[in-house]
Parts: C-alpha cells; structure tokens; sequence
C-alpha cells in the first residue's frame, strides 16, 4: 500500500507542475481572462482550488473537510492584484495538501474522515480530491492553450511528435517507473 501512497503524491506533484508550467506561460491579465459571460478565468479556478485545498487538508484526519470558515461561493470572486499573489494563493494550498498527505502512513488509508458529514476513507478522501483537482488543472492546461495560441508550449506530446515520443519511451528497457520520473 505505500506504493499507493507514493503514485498518489506523484499524481498531485504532477498535476500541479501542470499548473505551474500553464501559469508561467500567462501574464497577470491572461490569467484574468473570461472568455464568456460568468465563465472563469485561470485565476478564479486558482481560487476556488485553493479554498478547496485549504478546507480540505487542513487537519484532514480529525475535522470535517467542509470548514466552517470556507465561503465557496466568494472563491469565484477574483480578487487578486498581481500574478504573485496567484502563485503564492496556489503554492499555500498546494503545500497544504502535501503537509498533510505525505506523512500518512498504510494504517490511515482505511481511516474515516468527513466532507459534509459524508464518511470517507481517506483512500476514497484522496481519490475524490485527486479527480477534482485533475478536473480543474485540465481546465486551467486548457484556458492557457487558448490564450496563447500558436505561442502555447506544449505540456504533454506535442501535435505531431507522438512517433518521436513512443521511439523515445520504447528505447529503454522494460522497468517499472513512475510516468512522472522522466517529466
């Protein structure tokens, strides 16, 4: 089971280098861009993951994941002045994740914890926070290709160069290893 534990916060580091990789691309008002009316922008998703992060992780093994002090609705809101302020806003929930995922041991992942009064497993917990922010990352991945067009730089396989990619991977010798090693 600690191979679960290991994949899962290589999953989160990977979807958050995702991120980070995306944010880097856009300027200040990139990432404030809405392209529809009541549509949000990179930095409101920002938001709304890191309120998200912050109820959820904090004291994640003995209170209930929906904090009292979490106004949800006010995480779609934009209110910050400067793309530092995003990238502080997301390292804070991001390193509150890791603070409390990565001392867990096997003996936690049955354990029961709550969002909203709802028992999950903490296995189930991660999985469930995993898929929401894997949802809102491909949203962010996706928003930052738009804006940047033709200039956008490739996060995965670029158009094209899936050949190249597989000629690459099928070079090495069979072994197990995590997708993220080579990132």
């Amino acid at each position: 089971m600690t191979s679960y534990l290991e994949s899962t916060i290589k999953q989160f580091k990977y979807y958050r280098s995702l991120g980070d990789k995306t944010i880097s691309q856009l300027s200040f008002e990139d990432l404030k861009k809405e392209f529809a009316e009541d549509s949000n922008s990179v930095s409101i998703i920002v938001k709304h993951m890191v309120g998200n992060m912050l109820s959820r992780w904090t004291n994640f093994l003995t209170e209930d994941g929906e904090k009292e002090w979490r106004h949800r609705d006010d995480e779609f809101i934009d209110t910050y002045n400067s793309k530092d302020d995003i990238i502080n806003a997301w390292n804070k929930g991001w390193n509150c994740l890791f603070h409390a995922i990565e001392p867990l041991s096997e003996n936690d992942l049955k354990r029961i914890i709550y969002i909203r009064n709802q028992g999950h497993t903490v296995t189930e917990a991660i999985n469930r926070q995993m898929m929401h922010y894997a949802y809102h990352t491909g949203q962010i991945v996706f928003l930052g290709k738009l804006i940047k067009g033709k200039n956008w730089q490739s996060l995965s396989i670029a158009k094209g160069k899936s050949k190249d990619y597989n000629s690459e991977k099928f070079s090495k010798d069979k072994g197990k290893r995590h997708f993220t090693d080579d990132l």
